[in-house]
This record gives C-alpha cells, structure tokens and sequence, in this order.
C-alpha cells in the first residue's frame, strides 16, 4: 500500500529529527538494495514523482537516487512499520543500486536462494529479441510456444523419472531443467512466476 500524502504527519518523524530510515527492497525478486533517509519533502516528491529520492544528511539536500549514475528506482509501494518509525520503500531498480557497480549495497552477504529466480526471469526475458543463434533459450522463443511446451512436458517426466528411481543427484539437474523450461514457457507467454505464486497464494487463503 502506497502512504498517503495526507497522512504523513502519521509518522514519528519526531523520533529523528525530521528523518526516517527508508529501507529499499526489490519488488520483484525480495532482495534489499539500500538504506536512506527521508524526510517529508523527499518522501512527498517521491510519491509525487514515481522515482525514490532521499534526504541526503552531508548535502543537506534532496537527491533522487541515480540522479548522476543514471540507475533510478521507481516506486511500487512505500509503507511504515509498527512504530511508524521507519519506511519500506519498495522498488522496480534501473541497473545497479550500490555507488560501486553492485545490485546491492549488501553485496558482501548472501542472499536468500529464492531470490535468483527473479534473476533467471529478467535473464530470460532479455533473451527474446536475441539473435536465435546467440542462445539457446533465443532459439527456443524462436521454435515457439509448441516447442517450449513440449521442453516443459519431457523435463516433466524426466523429473518424475529420476524421483521414482530416487537419483538424487539427477532429480536435483532435471528439476532445474524443469524449472528453467517452465520459466521461458510463462515468459513466452507474456506472463512470469509471480502470475502463478498469485494463484498459490490465493489457494491458500
């Protein structure tokens, strides 16, 4: 949920001085790209504007982040935790967050496993307008979705396969074939993962 404008004096910005700790996180694929600060102003223009910008503490300035490197952050949803002492920015990141070339300012730590899956999908999606002959995954948009279904069927049964037998180790290879196959198979149909983790997440309401 987007906050609204006309309840920011919700916040505790009392607790700092005017500022709150904005914590960035990748909408998509959950990692944390960044710590900064905001303080009404720059929370209003990003609201207003659709693009991350923050208080910065040695400028004594607003800045909207990737306003030198190029590498903005379009807001998805900004919301505040318990204490309404600290803010969730959630973002869609225009090339690399951290001042050093990395995804993320964590870069040092390792993130959760899940998370390379939204990595594959921006892989895979990039792939579609490639020269069929540069990749494999551009030759398999290029055969079409018929192929690529029949792909997703055969690793299906490969996978099942290698369960019934219990190869561990083969179970663990075609179960990545699968998901790989699967994943160009949603994004050949114009949809992703999350499309299918909406319908798991209904279900389990």
């Amino acid at each position: 949920m987007i906050i609204d404008i006309s309840n920011l004096g919700e916040l505790a910005w009392e607790k700092m001085d005017g500022l709150l700790p904005a914590i960035v996180q990748d909408a998509t694929s959950a990692k944390v790209l960044m710590q900064g600060y905001m303080n009404t102003d720059a929370l209003k223009t990003t609201l207003e504007t659709g693009k991350v910008t923050f208080y910065s503490r040695s400028k004594q300035r607003l800045w909207q982040k990737g306003e030198t490197s190029g590498n903005t952050l379009d807001l998805v949803e900004v919301g505040c935790d318990c204490d309404h002492d600290s803010l969730l920015v959630m973002v869609n990141p225009n090339g690399p967050t951290c001042h050093t070339g990395e995804e993320s300012c964590w870069f040092t730590s390792k993130p959760a496993d899940f998370t390379f899956l939204a990595d594959l999908e921006r892989v895979l999606a990039a792939r579609k307008t490639a020269d069929p002959d540069s990749s494999y995954t551009a030759s398999l948009y290029a055969k079409g979705i018929k192929r690529i279904a029949q792909k997703v069927g055969e690793e299906g049964v490969e996978t099942a396969l290698a369960a019934t037998v219990k190869d561990t180790e083969e179970l663990k290879n075609e179960a990545a074939d699968l998901l790989y196959h699967l994943t160009v198979l949603m994004q050949a149909s114009d949809m992703s993962l999350s499309d299918a983790i909406e319908v798991l997440k209904a279900r389990h309401q």
